[in-house]
């Protein structure tokens, strides 16, 4: 085996992938590890698959020496390993830590006396110290004595064109003070600020204390655009006056529902862990997520009764879905609530099209959903078009100019009769 690396990161994904390209920028010795043959080989050949690195970002890792494979022998070659790898959802509402054991079980295998153990992975607070060290220390070293163990959540935003690996803050808890100390020097070789916290829980429950901020408050304004709709109240207006407001006042805005890798996921590991471990529910999350995966139904019911006011059943109708990735200007569907809308229109009737710059191609249910290309043609032979995301690639003026009916769902458009907004 050749000689050790600054960091082998595990999971060439979101999160990964711009850690590895940021360290690498700054001299570290960095290699990827995935298990997608797709991905390693895409990496090696200078291809990126994610929105916020382009391929010439990939081509630059590997001049610089980076690359990607799937041999976890390379663990052992390892000064730093951190695990990036997805925790999706289970049936039951749990973190899936399936991929992070599996992670896990491969350094293990490959740990060496020294090593400093990093998860990003998102999840529930006692994670790192219940289920990850056991592993870790099944060999017999012994995590803040042999080796460093500690937890780092991610925060990448993709599609921010402020904030991204660099300039986020890190936070980071060690096992012991040592082992945060350890990860604390990791990551200031490439990041501009590190904040510690007491421990690996804390950490933990960081990350998951912001999206559950995020993920209430846009429940909140979800609710709010549903009866100020019946109440004749415009909602944005309301916003914009409450935003000037120096204090006290963070705006959130309604829209079709949530989506991503973070908000929709991330206040359920916490909810869940609150039952399991304390036996009564986090309600706060719990209604979040109620009002919010009630959007994409509540947007159907709005389509259709925007419809029934030129005469026309939402079955047969045609609807043009403009942008299905969960935020814009990326290409992530991860989530999107475009998915469920369209399966709700699907099952009544309704016959869909989706123009989206990103997406070539849009699946729900195992039905293909057309892509048009010609979008401004399209949108005249429209029932309704429906603005999902909006994507700075569109001409909102142009479009709801050409469309016979306008929803639009993010407040972004001009006052038109033929316009409506959430």
């Amino acid at each position: 085996m050749d000689s050790s690396v600054d960091a082998v990161i595990i999971g060439m994904g979101y999160v990964g992938l711009p850690l590895a390209r940021e360290a690498s920028a700054a001299g570290l010795s960095v290699i990827g590890l995935d298990v997608h043959p797709e991905v390693v080989d895409g990496l090696n050949h200078g291809r990126s698959h994610v929105d916020d690195l382009a391929d010439a970002d990939v081509g630059e890792m590997l001049g610089r020496g980076f690359f990607a494979t799937a041999d976890t022998t390379h663990l052992r070659r390892a000064r730093t390993i951190v695990i990036c790898v997805p925790t999706p959802l289970s049936c039951d509402g749990a973190p899936d830590l399936g991929p992070v054991r599996v992670a896990v079980a491969s350094v293990a295998e490959h740990l060496q006396p020294g090593s400093l153990v990093i998860l990003e992975s998102t999840t529930y607070p006692g994670t790192t110290d219940e289920e990850i060290r056991p592993i870790l220390e099944s060999g017999g070293m012994t995590a803040g004595k042999d080796f460093y163990l500690a937890f780092s959540p991610e925060r990448i935003d993709p599609g921010n064109p402020n904030f991204g690996p660099k300039n986020t803050p890190k936070v980071v808890g060690g096992h012991t003070s040592v082992c945060t100390d350890t990860a604390e020097a990791f990551y200031s070789r490439f990041i501009d600020r590190v904040v510690r916290t007491k421990g690996t829980r804390e950490a933990e429950m960081a990350k998951l204390l912001e999206n559950t901020y995020r993920h209430i408050n846009i429940a909140l304004v979800n609710e709010v655009a549903r009866f100020c709709h019946d109440l004749d109240i415009d909602l944005w207006d309301v916003i914009a006056a409450a935003s000037t407001k120096p204090f006290g006042f963070q705006a959130f805005r309604p829209g079709p529902g949530v989506g991503g890798h973070c908000i929709p996921i991330d206040p359920n590991y916490l909810s869940h862990r609150v039952r399991a471990r304390l036996g009564y529910p986090f309600r706060f999350v719990e209604l979040a997520q109620e009002i919010n995966a009630a959007m994409p139904g509540y947007i159907a019911r709005r389509i259709q009764d925007q419809l029934n006011q030129d005469g026309k059943p939402l079955r047969g109708s045609l609807i043009m879905l403009l942008g299905v990735t969960y935020k814009p200007n990326i290409a992530d569907t991860r989530e999107s609530p475009a998915i469920p809308l369209a399966k709700n229109l699907l099952q009544q009737g309704a016959k869909l099209r989706f123009h989206d710059p990103l997406v070539k191609q849009f699946s729900v249910s195992g039905h293909d959903v057309p892509r048009v290309d010609d979008v401004d043609q399209s949108l005249a032979a429209a029932d309704i078009c429906v603005l999902l995301q909006n994507h700075q690639h569109y001409d909102l003026d142009a479009m709801t100019a050409a469309s016979q009916r306008f929803f639009d769902t993010r407040g972004v458009t001009r006052p038109a009769p033929n316009v409506q907004l959430l």
